[in-house]
């Protein structure tokens, strides 16, 4: 991937909210949600980015396009060129490079408009058509996301979850974007319908030239569609990883445990599961040194006291953060 040259690159991102106040006069605790994550995504790939929820997967993609108003520090660059810190008037030139698709189909759609009106509201805010030329853009839109011309004039309640998740991808590449994130869009789908829009996500982005960021808790999912992996947790990106090596060489305790739960599809086979001790701490009781640590089958008192760096292990850009390998 790197000879197709960093299309994004994100370095010590930070995102923290407001929290409530330490006492009565007390300022308000900043609630630390990301907490210096540093990774690139290349051009015409697809990253995989897993963990358990609670992690900061969802706010680390929506603090990359601005969206909400968290506090966020760090460096930002995409195309070479560093975006974190211009004003948001010029950032809004820049949606129409970088897109979202939403977790919930239904709820990310404004059910007051209709499907053309939708559509056509997004090409007329980007300047890329109106009248009968956006009637015409639209639908072929909705011919490429496999929904029929005729589904222009209705509603968002008129459809099935897997047709408004189409309408939602038509809505992200409408205005020609090279950079997608893909917030669990299956996550909220049937069984069945989860591969018909995998599959058009992999289509669309071998004929567009797309880059995707995949959010997703779906490990299998994530394995058939990404060409890297990071894996997140508190936070912290804590291996990251070609896809294929990950799954077959996993070396954060946290990657292991999770790839233990996947099912194995060989009938009478059996599975070696790792269990974590206790729930994933809260933002406001990130541990000291390692944060896996009161968690990990395999923790030392070391982990107790001294914070692990993400550092690679290999030529191949396999990187983990874990003081067994330092």
């Amino acid at each position: 991937m790197k000879d197709q040259g960093r299309l994004l690159s994100v370095s010590d991102l930070r995102v923290h909210f407001p929290g409530r106040k330490s006492g009565f006069l007390g300022k308000p605790l900043p609630i630390q949600v990301v907490n210096g994550v540093s990774f690139d995504v290349y051009q015409g790939e697809t990253l995989g980015l897993v963990g358990e929820s609670g992690c900061g997967k969802t706010t680390l993609g929506r603090a990359l396009i601005r969206l909400g108003h968290p506090v966020v520090t760090g460096k930002i660059s995409f195309e070479g060129r560093e975006i974190s810190g211009i004003g948001n008037r010029e950032f809004r030139s820049l949606r129409k490079e970088m897109q979202m698709i939403f977790q919930d189909p239904f709820g990310s759609l404004n059910p007051r408009l209709t499907v053309g009106q939708m559509l056509g509201e997004v090409l007329l805010i980007h300047g890329i058509g109106r009248g009968e030329a956006a009637r015409k853009r639209i639908e072929e839109l909705l011919d490429v996301v496999g929904l029929n011309k005729e589904y222009f004039n209705r509603y968002p309640h008129e459809f099935s979850g897997g047709q408004r998740q189409r309408i939602g991808i038509a809505r992200a590449i409408a205005v020609n974007p090279k950079f997608i994130i893909c917030d669990e869009p299956v996550s909220a789908l049937d069984v069945s319908i989860q591969s018909q829009i995998i599959n058009l996500l992999k289509d669309l982005q071998r004929d567009l030239g797309l880059t995707y960021l995949f959010i997703a808790h779906d490990l299998s999912v994530v394995e058939y569609i990404s060409d890297r992996v990071a894996v997140m947790y508190l936070g912290k990106i804590v291996e990251i990883a070609d896809s294929t090596e990950l799954y077959t060489n996993p070396k954060h305790p946290y990657t292991r445990a999770l790839l233990s739960a996947i099912p194995n599809p060989e009938p009478g086979s059996k599975k070696e599961r790792i269990l974590l001790n206790g729930d994933l701490p809260g933002p406001l009781h990130i541990p000291s040194g390692c944060s896996f640590h009161p968690r990990c089958p395999v923790a030392t008192a070391e982990c107790r006291n001294r914070e692990p760096k993400l550092r690679n292990l290999n030529n191949n850009g396999h990187q983990a953060s874990c003081l067994l390998y330092e």
